[in-house]
C-alpha cells in the first residue's frame, strides 16, 4: 500500500513534461503493448502452444480500442484466461486509462493535483476542468452499476443454456462489452464467429444489450448533466443535441432497415413482422456503435450496407466509449446547413450561437475521416481482390471502431491488416488528439493578419 501510494503521489506517473493528450495516448499503446504479452502467453490459448504474436497484437488492440474486430473466434481462440485478459482490455479502453487510476486515488483518499485532473478533463473531451473529480466518481460508479445490472439481465438468460459458472461468465463478459462497445463475444460454442445470430429470436437479450449500448454511447458529459439537472429543458445545448441526434439516428436507422432489409430471404425476409421490427431496432443501434451482429452482415444489400457504414461513420458521442466522428459533430454540420440554406450567417441552437470555430472542427474532423475511410477502403480492395463496397465497409468500420464486419479483416493480406491495426487505434484516440499531441506543438499567437479577399464558391 506504502508503494502504490508513492507510486500515486510522484510525478512520474504523469510525466510533467508531457501534455495531457501525449499521456492518454501513450498510455493506449503501452496497454496495447502489455495486452499483447499477456495475450502471446502459452495459458492464453485453448490450443498447445502460444498463440500467434500478431494475432494477439491485433486482438489487443481491438479490445484496448473498443472495435471488436477479431481475426479468430473469440471463444474458440482464447482460453477462459485469454478472454479474461480481453474483457479487461475493453474496460480500460472503454473508460480510459485514466479511470482506473482514479480509482486508487479515490481508494487511498489522495488528493487529486492539477495534473490528474487535465489528463480526466482531456480522457472525457470536457472543455473545462472544474467538477471534473466529481464527475469521474459518477463516471466509475454509474458503469459498475449499469454492467451490473446487465449481466444479472444476462445472466439469468444464459443460465438455462450454459449452466451456473458458464452463464455468468458470458453475463458479464457481454455486459462489458456492449457498455463498454466494443463488440466482442463468446457465442462461439454454436458456431465460430456466430456472434448473435442465434438469438434473434430473444428480446430480452437483444434489448438488454441496445440499452446498455445506448447508455454507453451518449457520453459521460450528457450523464453527467441529466444527474444535475434532471429535467430536460434545463439540459446544456451539447446534452440536448446528443440526446436529439441519437434518437433520430436509431428511428430513422431502424427504419430504413426494415424498408431495406424486409424482402432479403437471406436477413430478415423470411422473420415475422415482430422480429423483423427487434432486429431492425437493434441493427440500427449496434451498427453505429457496437458491432454486435444478429444477421450476419454479409447478407446485407448493397443498399443496407451503404446505410451501415453512414452510421458506423457517425458512431456515438463525444466523450463515450462510442467511435466515429461523434453525433454532436454531425449534428453541428447538418444544422450549419440548413441555416446557410435558410440565408442565416450563424448557427443559433437553442437560443444559443455556436462558434464559427467549432463548425471549422467539425467540418475538419468529417472530412479527414471521410478521405481516410475512403483511402483505407480502396487500398483493401486494391490489396485483397474484395468488392469496393466490402472493403469501404470495413475500412469503415475499423476506423468508426464500430467493430461489423463482413468478414474481409480476417482473410486479408498482413499489409491490410497492420493497415486495420493502424485505423482502430487512430479512430479511437481521434486525428484530432493525435495531431494535437504530436504534429502542432505549442504554437505562438500570430501577431498580425493578412488582407481579406473572397474567393468564387458554388
Amino acid at each position: 500500500m506504502k508503494h502504490l501510494r508513492r507510486m500515486l503521489g510522484s510525478p512520474d506517473i504523469l510525466n510533467r513534461n508531457l501534455k495531457p493528450t501525449r499521456i492518454i495516448v501513450l498510455s493506449f499503446i503501452g496497454i496495447i503493448l502489455v495486452g499483447t504479452g499477456l495475450l502471446a502467453l502459452p495459458v492464453a490459448a485453448r490450443g498447445p502452444g502460444a498463440p500467434g504474436l500478431f494475432t494477439a497484437f491485433f486482438t489487443a488492440t481491438s479490445a484496448v480500442c473498443v472495435t471488436g474486430l477479431t481475426l479468430v473466434d473469440t471463444y474458440t481462440y482464447w482460453s477462459p484466461f485469454g478472454q479474461a485478459v480481453i474483457l479487461v482490455l475493453i474496460q480500460i479502453g472503454g473508460l480510459g486509462f485514466m479511470s482506473f487510476i482514479s480509482i486508487f486515488y479515490f481508494l487511498l483518499n489522495k488528493r487529486v493535483g492539477l495534473r490528474q485532473r487535465l489528463v480526466m478533463m482531456e480522457s472525457m473531451n470536457l472543455t473545462e476542468i472544474e467538477g471534473v473529480v466529481a464527475m469521474m466518481r459518477h463516471v466509475i460508479i454509474g458503469t459498475l452499476l449499469f454492467e451490473f445490472l446487465g449481466a444479472v439481465i444476462l445472466s439469468g438468460c444464459f443460465i438455462p443454456e450454459f449452466g451456473l459458472a458458464g452463464g455468468i461468465w458470458r453475463g458479464v463478459f457481454h455486459a462489458v462489452s456492449a457498455f463498454c462497445n466494443a463488440g466482442f463475444d463468446i457465442m462461439g460454442s454454436h458456431a465460430m464467429f456466430s456472434n448473435l445470430q442465434t438469438y434473434v429470436d430473444q428480446p430480452l437479450i437483444l434489448v438488454t444489450l441496445a440499452v446498455l449500448i445506448l447508455i454507453g454511447s451518449i457520453g459521460f458529459y450528457v450523464w453527467e448533466d441529466i444527474l444535475k439537472r434532471r429535467r430536460s429543458r434545463r439540459l446544456h445545448v451539447h446534452s440536448r443535441m446528443v440526446l436529439i441526434v441519437t434518437a433520430v439516428l436509431v428511428l430513422l436507422g431502424m427504419w430504413m432497415y426494415l424498408g431495406l432489409e424486409w424482402n432479403n430471404p437471406e436477413s430478415i425476409g423470411g422473420m415475422s413482422v415482430g422480429k423483423k421490427l427487434l432486429v431492425s431496432f437493434f441493427q440500427s443501434i449496434s451498427t453505429r456503435t457496437t458491432g454486435f451482429d444478429a444477421i450476419g452482415q454479409s447478407t446485407l444489400t448493397g443498399d443496407t450496407k451503404v446505410l451501415s457504414m453512414l452510421l458506423m461513420f457517425i458512431g456515438g458521442s463525444s466523450g463515450s466509449t462510442a467511435g466515429g466522428v461523434k453525433t454532436g459533430t454531425v449534428g453541428i454540420l447538418v444544422l450549419t446547413v440548413i441555416s446557410v440554406l435558410r440565408g442565416r450567417r450563424k448557427l443559433i441552437l437553442f437560443e444559443r450561437r455556436i462558434p464559427p470555430g467549432q463548425i471549422i472542427n467539425a467540418a475538419t474532423l468529417v472530412c479527414l475521416g471521410f478521405l481516410l475511410a475512403l483511402a483505407g477502403g480502396v487500398y483493401l480492395s486494391a490489396a485483397n481482390g474484395a468488392a469496393v463496397i466490402d472493403a469501404l465497409f470495413e475500412s469503415v468500420a475499423a476506423y468508426s471502431t464500430a467493430g461489423m464486419t463482413i468478414g474481409l479483416a480476417k482473410t486479408a493480406s498482413l499489409g491490410s491488416q497492420f493497415l486495420i491495426i493502424f485505423y482502430m487505434f487512430f479512430g479511437k484516440i481521434g486525428v484530432m488528439s493525435l495531431s494535437i499531441a504530436f504534429m502542432m506543438g505549442d504554437k505562438k499567437a500570430v501577431q498580425y493578419t493578412y488582407p481579406e479577399e473572397r474567393v468564387i464558391i458554388g
